[in-house]
């Protein structure tokens, strides 16, 4: 079948569509129909089903007699260590923690929450979790004491799994440190910690409340699966929100099984048996969704890797993971690829490695730049696809679904809408828009199975933040267009769409052309106050390694590619060179605070920030334009 024939299949026919996907899953009690309508906007998915995650990702291989295939490989560059561990054995270690769990007061509906490295105990505590219909919320490892409290009083957890520590290049951080402070913050108090010891550092525990992750399951019995109720809450993903107090995403149990499942064949193209690996964290979505959840459930082998893209010990390591791990599907954000490229410009390190194994490479977290992603091509020769969802979704808005037909691919969009996802461009009166034109992303309601029902104690907050814009839809948040052949393009969130003299454009439109320019390998722009024309655009350039070209000379070559490719109603005039772009930890640059600044108006230091000195070099560096006065 053809993309469009699945894509209208679903139209056609939602309930059938999502029923025969719920076939692949094994279910204690199957759903008697697909959707819930609960009013009010409100939507459920397999509601009155009975299901357990763990089951489905963990246990029916195992009984299904595929116990001995590799689950998790393990991959730490920075501790030199490699492991595999099958499916059996994967049960057996998830058993033994749920039982200790278990033994220790946490049943179904008890929140717990994970704060972990990138180790595989990281997922066996998701999973054990999971086992017993306990919802977890894994807390980015390392996260600020503060930042940890706020989620702590939000989730009010009875246990919290943590690890003694993390491990970044060159330096150790001290998790359980910043773990007393936010139990110390925090107005909530858990029952009890559980410690994963590390060898390079072990961490002190507090007596009677810490317990230590291998004696605390020492002679317990194991558990067994509970089942639980279709729209049971799987965990909470806390994302941050503009009031600064963060928002709880939550994700359903059987429509999260479902949905998770179906994208592993027909978005990612692999089969059961296959390696898949999503070079991210498990404190982001793609971490839950891409590394613990939709590769188990669907038999693949997932790749828990602790290293970085470039320093780890090189630009070669994403290359050398691929080869020896037999990646067959690989699911990275942009952001890795620029870091890669702006070491490795002409790919000297990919030419080392035998990249055979891999058919295809993914993109998301951020907008996809068509330079890198022609950078990549050319150097992996294999299709590398942009494709786009949200923390909400918990998967694939847009993509194109190389398992079903690998569509031709339009630089700078990631392509089409998925089954599930009626998207339509509006105006800011909510009327829909002609194809071409710039407008606000919205997806006709309900969402499809596995994104988010609501938020973890907030509906009204969920109602405010994304139903009450446009009445019937979804508000993504971001900006773009549809073109005549339906191919999605996503060029900014909308606080991102910048108005000047009247003009509304696009900072992602302008980025695009700053990247094209050879000497460029990463590029930001902001839209910043100004009293003539409401606002102007600033670039920001960090330059290939390698480029000992003038400053001033690349200025003046992007500020004239902007004029001829976007035209001098963009008032391009303004760029700087700087060392790096302030990001989180994901990969996102965070303009919302460089415009804060460079507007002079109050801010707060983000909390994903990955570094926060590279703040004081850019308000430097707009203090250089006239800009940052405050």
């Amino acid at each position: 079948m053809s993309y469009q024939e699945v894509y209208q299949g679903w139209k056609n026919d939602p309930e059938g569509f999502w029923m025969e996907a719920a076939q692949a899953i094994d279910w204690d009690q199957a759903p008697s129909k697909a959707l819930f309508d609960k009013g009010d906007n409100l939507y459920e998915w397999f509601a009155d089903a009975k299901v357990n995650t763990c089951w489905n990702a963990v246990d029916r291989h195992v009984e299904a007699g595929r116990g001995e295939q590799t689950a998790i490989i393990y991959d730490s560059p920075i501790t030199h260590t490699k492991r595999a561990i099958s499916y059996i054995e994967l049960r057996n270690r998830v058993a033994s923690l749920a039982g200790a769990l278990r033994a220790k007061g946490i049943e179904k509906g008890d929140r717990v929450i994970i704060y972990m490295p990138m180790i595989p105990e990281a997922l066996e505590a998701m999973l054990a979790c999971a086992r017993l219909g306990a919802v977890h919320s894994v807390v980015f490892g390392g996260f600020a004491a503060n930042e940890l409290a706020v989620r702590i009083d939000d989730a009010k957890p009875k246990a919290i799994i943590a690890a003694s520590c993390g491990l970044e290049p060159g330096r150790v951080v001290h998790y359980k440190p910043l773990l007393d402070g936010a139990i110390d913050l925090a107005e909530h108090k858990p029952d009890f910690c559980v410690i994963f010891q590390r060898e390079q550092e072990v961490a002190h525990l507090e007596e009677g409340r810490d317990y230590n992750w291998h004696g605390f399951q020492y002679g317990v019995e194991p558990a067994e699966c509970v089942p639980v109720e279709g729209n049971h809450p799987a965990y909470i993903l806390y994302t941050s929100g503009t009031t600064g107090q963060p928002k709880g995403v939550i994700r359903h149990t059987a429509g999260q099984l479902v949905a998770l499942n179906w994208t592993m064949k027909n978005l990612y193209n692999v089969d059961p048996g296959d390696v898949f690996w999503a070079a991210s964290d498990v404190g982001w979505v793609v971490g839950h969704s891409y590394i613990c959840y939709a590769p188990l459930i669907h038999g693949n082998t997932t790749i828990v890797f602790e290293g970085k893209p470039v320093g780890t010990p090189d630009a070669g390591t994403f290359w050398r993971v691929i080869s020896e791990h037999n990646v067959k599907s690989f699911f990275t954000a942009p952001t890795a690829f620029r870091a890669v490229k702006r070491e490795d410009p002409t790919g000297e390190f990919v030419k080392k490695y035998d990249l055979g194994c891999l058919e295809q490479v993914f993109l998301a977290g951020e907008r996809a730049d068509p330079d890198t992603i022609v950078w990549a091509q050319d150097q992996l020769q294999v299709p590398v696809i942009d494709h786009w969802w949200q923390t909400e979704t918990g998967w694939a808005i847009a993509a194109n679904p190389v398992g079903i037909e690998e569509l031709p691919i339009k630089l700078g969009s990631p392509t089409v809408p998925m089954p599930g996802y009626d998207v339509t461009i509006l105006d800011d009166a909510g009327h829909p828009v002609n194809p071409g034109t710039l407008g606000a992303i919205a997806i006709k309601l309900p969402l499809p199975p596995g994104t988010l029902p609501t938020l973890w104690n907030a509906e009204e907050r969920f109602k405010k933040s994304y139903l009450n814009t446009f009445p019937g839809y979804y508000e993504t948040g971001d900006a773009g267009m549809m073109d005549e052949d339906g191919y999605v393009y996503i060029m900014a969130r909308t606080d991102d769409v910048i108005n000047v003299a009247g003009h509304r454009l696009s900072t992602g439109g302008m980025e695009e052309v700053l990247a094209n320019h050879p000497d460029v390998a990463e590029c930001a722009v902001i839209g910043v106050a100004d009293s003539l024309k409401g606002q102007m655009p600033v670039g920001f350039l960090c330059l290939n390694a390698g480029a000992d070209r003038d400053n001033g000379e690349v200025v003046k070559e992007v500020v004239k590619m902007v004029r001829e490719k976007i035209g001098p109603v963009a008032a391009f005039k303004l760029a700087v060179v700087v060392d790096r772009l302030p990001k989180t930890r994901s990969g996102k640059i965070l303009r919302g605070t460089m415009v804060s600044i460079a507007d002079g108006t109050a801010w707060k230091m983000p909390a994903t920030i990955d570094d926060p000195v590279i703040l004081d070099e850019i308000t430097v560096a707009l203090q250089s334009l006239g800009y940052a006065k405050g």
